[in-house]
């Protein structure tokens, strides 16, 4: 026997071993000793673990977790669910969708309440860094997109560079938790905050189609509402990169900007990524605007703008 069927027996006999100890936990569980069938996971998971067996840890784990969440036992589900992120850390697994996809589906069945759902998100997205992203892997913040909790969709959307997917969630909860007053100051936060990410590219396509979905804005430009002209004279001087334009800019709207304390903060950030505007005395930014930006870009980023700016006061070019 060569040794590439050897190893083929090898996995079989491994598969069908899992299989036969999935049968006996899922009967134990469906007999409602769970709390004796999730101790049961947790001892085979070590031993998995300390026998190097990786694939068989996580596929016990996961199926594991969907057969507690189908029974509402959500603490068992959760842990196991961390179990599975644990196996992909000590294994170094790459990035790769169909672990992406698994990840997502226990994602989607976590109570929105439970504090093990923020820890598991936040657990993944580290994880999914060795892809590419420094806050996560593109795709994955795509995939936690399936639950209609707008607060968590916005943060997800700004780093799966999905405009047109942005703009669309914006303009559902403008409809339906918004009021008409304030439809221009959903997508212009949007816009800002993806601009503070240098992603121009999404902030163009979530202003364009928003306005062009919203039912409550007129075709434009341009708009009835002020600051929906602002956010696109600034897309406009983001591509001319001219420092004169952006100031004036920023001075005529005023009146616009000030209906959101933060508006003017995110255009200072703007100022030094896209027009070689010098960081204030000092670079770290604290308070409210320093915790929403440190959970945009991470705590390191904002010492590498300062540091971009100072070297080089012309406007940054964008990759």
């Amino acid at each position: 026997m060569s040794e590439q069927e050897s190893l083929r027996c090898s996995s079989a006999r491994n598969r069908g071993g899992v299989q036969r100890v999935e049968g006996k936990l899922r009967a134990s569980v469906e007999k409602g000793d769970y709390y004796e069938a999730h101790q049961m996971y947790r001892t085979l998971f070590f031993r998995y673990m300390s026998q190097a067996k990786h694939a068989e840890a996580k596929e016990l784990m996961y199926n594991g977790a969907l057969l507690f969440f189908s029974y509402n036992q959500q603490n068992s589900a959760a842990d196991l669910s961390m179990l599975v992120l644990e196996v992909l850390e000590k294994s170094e697994s790459k990035v790769e969708d169909d672990i992406l996809e698994q990840l997502a589906k226990l994602f989607s069945q976590m109570d929105q309440n439970s504090p093990e759902r923020v820890a598991f998100v936040s657990r993944a997205l580290k994880w999914s860094t060795g892809g590419s992203g420094k806050l996560g892997h593109p795709k994955l913040h795509h995939l936690w997109l399936t639950q209609q909790n707008y607060s968590e969709s916005r943060y997800h959307f700004l780093h799966s560079s999905d405009g047109e997917g942005c703009a669309l969630m914006l303009v559902e909860y403008s409809a339906s938790r918004g009021f008409r007053s304030e439809v221009d100051m959903f997508v212009a936060q949007a816009v800002l905050q993806f601009l503070c990410l240098k992603n121009k590219n999404s902030a163009s396509v979530v202003f364009s189609t928003y306005t062009e979905k919203h039912p409550s804005i007129e075709k434009g430009p341009p708009f009835v509402q002020p600051l929906l002209n602002f956010i696109w004279f600034l897309l406009l001087a983001v591509d001319g990169g001219k420092l004169t334009v952006f100031t004036v800019l920023c001075e005529q709207y005023q009146p616009s900007l000030k209906r959101d304390p933060m508006y003017n903060d995110y255009l200072d950030r703007i100022g030094q990524l896209f027009f070689g505007v010098p960081p204030k005395q000092s670079p770290s930014y604290g308070g409210l605007l320093g915790n929403l930006l440190n959970s945009l870009m991470g705590s390191g980023e904002e010492d590498d703008v300062a540091e971009e700016a100072q070297e080089d006061s012309s406007p940054i070019e964008l990759d």
